[in-house]
């Protein structure tokens, strides 16, 4: 709520004849009030920010298991899709905004089990310590966005016009496990399953460039699990089959905006924190491929 600046002036008057009408005269200081209204005006609010046809899903079919190479064997999870039209006003100022997806794990168990030797793991060290609550999820180029594609939308102010637009983004993984111990010289197949559970949070997100200023739109929960078993002593192409569920649950639109955490807005990402460890069932455990 705005008001005008005003300054009272009482004339004094003795106390005796006080009881008479008391005369104030005003002035009245209307520069920072409109400077105020003006600079209020200008700003872009979450409410001025129309998103249409929000869309979140991952793909209903399962995982596809590929047993094409002696050395390894890799699965293709289904596709996490989410997708906004948005309706942005009009940018009074010379101000750019970018609106888009930002994306961070903030959970992930992904472990390779060879029988009784031991198993590998691909973890987040400052995730599973508890440092950090998320660790974000970027191409590694396009920090904070998940990429600068399809991804994001750049508005360059001063705009005269409401900018209407799509912003989509998909994921999912598609990996490679070794069918020997990846410490050993051996190519002798040994893996006998696979268990991944990761967890991710995605943002819709209208960030100004020129203040930082960040504008949350929509927050989006997901979660990725595969169960694979493998039988060795079969031949190429017969030994892995998938267990559990068969499809994925499907992402969650929150009814309250999630902040951001700082982690997920820069360096370093999933792909650059993560590590491969070897933790055999008997001695310590070896970093077979440390982070970037």
């Amino acid at each position: 709520m705005y008001g005008l600046i005003v300054l009272i002036l009482v004339e004094s008057q003795p106390a005796a004849r006080f009881p008479g009408p008391v005369r104030f005269s005003f002035s009245c200081t209307v520069m920072g009030c409109i400077q105020s209204i003006a600079c209020n005006k200008s700003r872009i609010k979450r409410e001025n920010i129309v998103v249409h046809d929000l869309s979140a899903t991952i793909d209903h079919c399962p995982t596809i298991i590929e047993e094409n190479s002696p050395i390894v064997l890799r699965y293709k999870t289904p596709y996490f899709k989410a997708a906004a039209r948005i309706v942005m006003p009009p940018i009074p100022r010379n101000e750019t905004w970018v609106v888009g997806w930002i994306q961070a794990c903030t959970q992930m168990e992904f472990y390779n089990t060879y029988g009784d030797i031991g198993m590998s793991s691909w973890e987040l060290p400052q995730l599973r310590e508890g440092l950090v609550r998320a660790i974000s999820d970027s191409d590694g180029i396009s920090y904070p966005w998940y990429g600068n594609t399809t991804e994001t939308v750049t508005i360059v102010g001063p705009t005269s016009k409401p900018s209407r637009f799509t912003v989509s983004m998909n994921d999912n993984f598609y990996p490679s496990v070794t069918w020997a111990v990846p410490v050993s010289e051996s190519n002798t197949p040994l893996l006998t399953n696979i268990k991944r559970d990761q967890s991710f949070t995605t943002w819709l997100v209208a960030l100004n460039t020129t203040s930082k200023e960040k504008i949350l739109l929509h927050t989006i929960k997901w979660r990725m699990r595969v169960d694979i078993v493998v039988d060795p002593s079969q031949s190429l192409g017969s030994r892995a089959r998938l267990v559990g569920r068969m499809y994925q649950e499907q992402p969650r639109v929150l009814s309250r905006m999630e902040p951001v955490p700082p982690n997920a807005m820069g360096k370093p990402n999933a792909n650059d924190a993560q590590v491969l460890m070897w933790r055999p069932r008997r001695g310590p455990p070896l970093v077979v491929i440390p982070p970037k």
